[in-house]
């Protein structure tokens, strides 16, 4: 992207500010955010990061870099309105006290509490990285109901986006349903990212191994993340090339649209996937790929999972869905398939069994797209520049 320039280290000071990062899942903030945490220190600003759980590793984490962690009530999932109405009143409280000139929020409900809670509390600076707007502004979010949730969170979105602050968006389709429902007035205020970026020091690439293909899925064990397509299509293709693997990494979701166990155990006892758990480090499951697979029709930001497959140098088959194919240029490096399409992923899948020397060629090119596009150190400079919180260059 034109925007991600290169902007050199500087000595010249920048005004110092005190940075709330609020978000609804502790681990993130070492998981995703801890870089760009780090970035706002290193450019002289002090940090306080919110979330819910005491996650211990977390914080640890984050006080190595010299960010403070202050927990906030909040439930991840749920329309409660007691608990979002605690949820806001605790907000405000802690803002009023930590007292942040610069507020940054993350996924839903901090975007929507925490934006409120910081206008109420008189903080100016507020700005909201919209990662996904997420499944209640998917095609699969039909019915009254659903209908009125969404219909309740544009409105929420447009009262807690209200102001000058920067509301940065990782693909095309969430800028322009939050353009179609006027959450944004002013639309020079939507910034588009290329996602959270990924680190090449922490997933360095690592050369397709040989031997029989391993075809790779990471994500929650979710419905809409297309796990049900990928056994089907695995299934079918074991019938025909039986040295094929498919793994499926990742873990089970308490949520209503969860993946049961008895069906993974099913999907195991066919010999379709194997089912390898969860983890902490991706990163030798990656290595031990072939191709990486993703057919989601989650409404995702930019899946952070694609990203590091490609910085590993994987080859990735993914759905043509809102963030999922901005990673991909179909038949460069990887395939685009159909949501909910059984028959095409496994046309795409076999491509690469049929032709070993395919997943090399494009892996190769899914580091060079990734260096190119997602670096995590271009995306922060991106952040930090909009929000006014980067050094001036010399």
């Amino acid at each position: 992207m034109d925007q991600l320039v290169e902007i050199r280290p500087s000595a010249v000071a920048v005004e110092r500010h005190r940075v709330a990062v609020i978000c609804s899942y502790t681990i993130s903030l070492a998981n995703f955010r801890l870089k760009l945490l780090k970035a706002m220190v290193d450019n002289g600003h002090e940090v306080v990061a919110f979330g819910p759980e005491r996650h211990g590793p977390t914080i640890a984490a984050l006080s190595e870099i010299g960010v403070d962690f202050v927990p906030i009530p909040m439930a991840r999932a749920g329309l409660n309105p007691l608990q979002d109405a605690r949820t806001l009143v605790a907000l405000w409280a802690r803002l009023r006290k930590t007292a942040p000139d610069v507020v940054l929020c993350y996924t839903m409900k901090p975007i929507i509490y925490g934006l409120i809670a910081a206008r109420l509390a008189g903080i100016e600076d507020r700005h909201a990285l919209v990662t996904g707007l997420g499944y209640l502004f998917s095609e699969d979010a039909r019915g009254m109901r659903l209908s009125a949730m969404r219909a309740l969170a544009t409105r929420l979105y447009r009262v807690a986006l209200g102001g000058d602050g920067r509301v940065f968006v990782y693909n095309e389709a969430d800028s322009q349903d939050m353009r179609a429902g006027r959450m944004v007035e002013d639309l020079s205020r939507i910034v588009p990212v290329p996602g959270s970026g990924v680190d090449f020091d922490h997933f360095p690439s690592v050369s397709v191994p040989a031997g029989d293909p391993v075809f790779l899925l990471v994500a929650r064990l979710l419905r809409n993340k297309g796990i049900a397509e990928f056994a089907d299509a695995a299934g079918r293709l074991r019938a025909r090339h039986p040295n094929a693997r498919f793994q499926i990494l990742g873990r089970f979701d308490p949520g209503p649209l969860a993946v049961a166990r008895r069906d993974i155990d099913r999907w195991v006892a066919e010999g379709a996937i194997e089912y390898l758990g969860e983890t902490d480090d991706v990163r030798p499951f990656l290595a031990a790929s072939t191709v990486f697979v993703l057919p989601s029709y989650y409404r995702e930001g930019i899946p952070r999972s694609i990203l590091e497959a490609m910085a590993t140098g994987r080859a990735v088959v993914t759905a043509d869905t809102p963030g999922c194919r901005d990673t991909v240029i179909d038949g460069e490096n990887g395939f685009i398939v159909p949501p909910r399409d059984p028959d095409a992923l496994a046309v795409a899948m076999e491509r690469f069994i049929e032709d070993p020397l395919l997943s090399w060629q494009m892996g190769r090119r899914s580091l060079e797209i990734a260096r190119a596009r997602f670096d995590v150190e271009a995306v922060n400079r991106l952040l930090l520049k909009e929000m006014g919180l980067l050094a001036p260059a010399a």
